[in-house]
């Protein structure tokens, strides 16, 4: 058994793709999962799940199941707690930063095409900084004047990655990995 992270985008933001928080836990329940526990209202679920259902399974099996029950087609993006946590260990921006809300992290669907990546930049006169994680589906982002006005945004990564992706702020991503292990 593995503790997984599932991330949905865009959900609980304006006024579409509602979904509540004891919904998505059934629904994880429903498919099988263990421990199902969601943390605030942005769809993030940690559960429990057989080691060899893997990630993308797993982020299919509750898409369909959200499509199915709720009329909901957002985008899943799934972990191990595993991976989360070294992703914790490799934030290069997290060094000397006291501002947990300036760093965040873009989950990707799947790793974007290689010149996709490689010509991702930030929008001029924007002071954002950006860096792929070793494993090429995540990108760790850093934003030293904050994110609300930034045009390096979900939506921009989205479309010069050519993949879905959802994002967490480090707050966020740390209390899932405490969840993930159990916390």
């Amino acid at each position: 058994m593995t503790r997984y992270v599932a991330l949905l985008r865009g959900v609980n933001v304006g006024s579409g793709n509602r979904i509540g928080m004891a919904d998505l836990r059934r629904i994880a329940a429903d498919l099988g999962h263990d421990d199902v526990r969601t943390y605030l209202q942005s769809g993030n679920v940690v559960f429990g799940a057989d080691d060899r259902a893997g990630p993308e399974r797993l982020a299919g099996d509750i898409r369909r199941a959200l499509a199915d029950e709720l009329d909901l087609d957002v985008a899943v993006m799934v972990r191990s707690g595993p991976e989360l946590a070294g992703l914790t260990g490799g934030n290069p921006y997290a060094a000397g930063q006291p501002e947990e809300v300036k760093m965040l992290v873009a989950f990707l669907a799947e790793p974007p095409e290689a010149d996709r990546a490689a010509e991702l930049s930030v929008p001029g006169g924007e002071t954002a900084e950006f860096r792929f994680a070793d494993t090429g589906r995540d990108v760790y982002l850093h934003y030293p004047d904050g994110y609300g006005r930034s045009r390096f945004s979900n939506a921009y990564l989205e479309k010069r990655l050519g993949v879905a992706s959802t994002t967490r702020n480090w707050r966020t991503v740390r209390a899932l990995v405490d969840l993930a292990a159990g916390g």
